[in-house]
């Protein structure tokens, strides 16, 4: 695990090993272990390394036998031994007992397919001596980020939005429609980023950077059908034994690991197998919060006393809030408004006092539908269909005499989502892929920006439905493709990249090695959602490893109570955040609008606790950033 940058240009031109420094400088909380670098006629890669494997004769950058293809590798390829004996069987010398030195002989043999070879996490850039070419790859699901820019015929990239902005010569402006995007969202999505002419890599893609030009490719995706035929039972064991080789794998390591445990189906599951696999006691770290309504440490507890882990906790207090958001913004470097955040920085922080490895159980919900929404489309659909009479009027009307609990922290209630659908702009057969994940509606986008910066307000609809097209099966097939393709590298895997490297943290996945997503996305429906229960088969396949007190229960996953922190102990602080003279937000938003907003959720007429942290997140980047205006 590691951080890397670097830059190509298209001339002869050599990179000056000062500005490197100053990019790696940047990243250097995602490997303390050590640096490198290699500088040569229009190449400069750079790196920092969080030492996992091969821990004494690993370090980057590495070269083939022939000096004249290098890399800078970030992640963890799980089936590096296999790929030592196979390339050894080839008549390649290894050098290192490392993963990264593999891509390196695979790319002599088999050139960009290399990136097939690799089950895992990574981002990578190989620099191939000879033809002056640059490749930039990025894994499957998008565990491990790629961010790059194009200036005056010069490549950047980097691990990070900091690497990229430390190196610029111009620096960018402000992508308006970006930030438009993610009050809906919460998260930016690829390829954008926050800053003009800079972008993410999308998942699964390669970039060639030759002769001046960059040519983006996909390698990768999946498909939903056909559906498998099996049982329950013989899909239910098959299950156990994918899941326990995906957690065997990512145990491989020469420091010390753990695992995050939230009490909930996926972590259980994950800690279940470790604790099956481990030759001693696995080491265990959950957050919660004092408001009993949120805290899930009394599960994450009962899963710790039936596996007899090594158990830590950490309780999220009011402390200095605001310091701490500070911190979380600058490692995002983008605007970033998923709340979760917060407990999963300070869990990472703790963790790392005792490891360096933590497995989660990432990835669970959106393989085998565990999200609420996934059994409320029906309803959705259903209310999407209705007379204009009910949906625009007489449902809404009903629904606003209920108090609204969009803080609630046990899933989303049907009266709150038929609030949300209230607002689609236009009804379609995809209305509830369109707004489950929204925080600010066309209507209030359309009223928070000034006039003159108003956009196409159906952009992130436009984004989310264009997902849900391209899948081929059935409207649950086509949901999940969609989330996989959008919030799991949006938002979800974003917050776990950021978080965990901000305090040198490694974090693996086993629900997200690629051929369990492959498989579970051939299980049948039925097998995913049965009345109102998501995630069936593997909650069937698990049944015996979950404690009493967690089967049965709903999700809830890092519930976050934002209403009572703005109204009580964050309302001063973020009122003075967005309504003073200095707020940079003034120049795009309406301050009337800003302030309706505060006093409505003070006041407990709107529960705005979403959307106000989604403001203060934006406010605090923008104050903080680097870009023209």
């Amino acid at each position: 695990m590691c951080g890397i940058c670097g830059l190509s240009h298209s001339t002869d031109q050599k990179p000056e090993r000062a500005l490197l420094e100053k990019m790696n400088a940047s990243i250097a909380h995602r490997g303390p272990d050590s640096d490198g670098f290699y500088v040569s006629t229009g190449i400069g890669l750079a790196m920092r390394r969080l030492a996992i494997i091969d821990v004494s004769g690993g370090d980057q950058p590495i070269a083939n036998e022939d000096k004249n293809i290098w890399i800078v590798f970030n992640g963890e390829c799980y089936n590096y031994p296999e790929m030592r004996v196979e390339l050894e069987r080839r008549g390649h010398h290894l050098a290192t007992k490392s993963d990264t030195e593999c891509i390196v002989h695979f790319y002599e043999d088999e050139g960009d397919d290399c990136v097939k070879r690799l089950r895992g996490m990574f981002a990578f850039a190989l620099w191939d001596e000879k033809k002056k070419r640059l490749l930039l790859a990025r894994d499957r699901l998008g565990k491990k980020p790629m961010y790059y820019s194009i200036q005056n015929g010069t490549l950047y990239f980097g691990s990070e939005l900091s690497a990229v902005l430390t190196a610029l010569p111009n620096k960018p402006e402000i992508n308006l429609e970006a930030i438009d995007l993610y009050l809906s969202l919460q998260y930016v999505p690829d390829p954008l980023t926050a800053y003009e002419g800079i972008f993410k890599l999308p998942p699964a893609h390669t970039l060639v950077w030759e002769n001046g030009l960059a040519r983006i490719q996909r390698y990768w995706d999946y498909t939903y059908q056909p559906k498998f035929t099996a049982s329950e039972d013989e899909l239910a064991d098959e299950l156990r034994v994918r899941l326990r080789d995906a957690v065997k794998m990512r145990l491989l390591s020469e420091v010390p690991l753990g695992a995050h445990l939230s009490g909930g189906i996926d972590s259980t599951i994950i800690v279940a197998l470790m604790s099956e696999l481990a030759s001693g006691p696995v080491k265990t770290f959950s957050a919660g919060f004092e408001e009993q309504n949120f805290t899930e440490l009394p599960f994450a507890r009962a899963v710790a006393q039936k596996y007899a882990t090594d158990h830590h906790e950490f309780t999220l207090t009011y402390g200095d809030i605001p310091t701490t958001l500070e911190k979380i913004a600058g490692h995002f470097g983008e605007p970033f408004a998923d709340a979760s955040a917060i407990p999963l920085y300070y869990l990472s922080v703790l963790t790392r006092q005792h490891v360096t490895v933590a497995l989660n159980g990432d990835g669970g919900d959106e393989d085998f539908a565990g999200y609420q929404r996934y059994w409320l489309d029906g309803f959705a659909n259903a209310y999407a269909r209705a007379p204009h009479f009910l949906t625009r009027k007489l449902i809404p009307s009903i629904a606003n005499f209920f108090p609204d609990k969009a803080d609630r922290p046990v899933g989303q209630s049907l009266i709150n989502g038929l609030k949300r659908l209230e607002q689609i702009p236009e009804i379609d057969h995809r209305a509830s892929i369109l707004r489950w994940g929204s925080y600010f509606s066309p209507r209030q986008r359309s009223a928070l920006w000034k006039p003159e910066f108003r956009f196409n307000l159906n952009n992130a609809q436009n984004l989310l439905a264009s997902q849900f097209d391209s899948a081929e099966g059935s409207y649950l097939d086509k949901t999940l493709y969609t989330d996989l393709h959008t919030y799991l590298p949006g938002d979800l895997l974003v917050k776990s990249d950021r978080m965990t490297m901000a305090a040198s943290l490694e974090g693996r996945s086993p629900f997200l090695d690629h051929e369990i997503v492959e498989w579970s996305a051939r299980v049948p429906d039925q097998f995913k959602v049965k009345g109102r229960t998501g995630k069936y088969l593997l909650k069937k396949a698990f049944a015996k490893e979950f404690p009493e007190s967690i089967r049965g229960r709903g999700k809830q996953g890092f519930g976050i109570p934002l209403s009572a922190w703005f109204r009580g102990p964050l309302h001063e602080w973020s009122r003075e955040l967005l309504l003073s003279g200095g707020s940079p937000l003034h120049r795009w938003f309406d301050r009337d609008i800003l302030k309706r907003i505060i006093d409505e959720h003070q006041t407990g007429r709107m529960d705005h606790g979403k959307r106000l942290y989604a403001l203060v997140m934006l406010c605090l980047w923008s104050k903080s950033c680097t870009f023209t205006v």
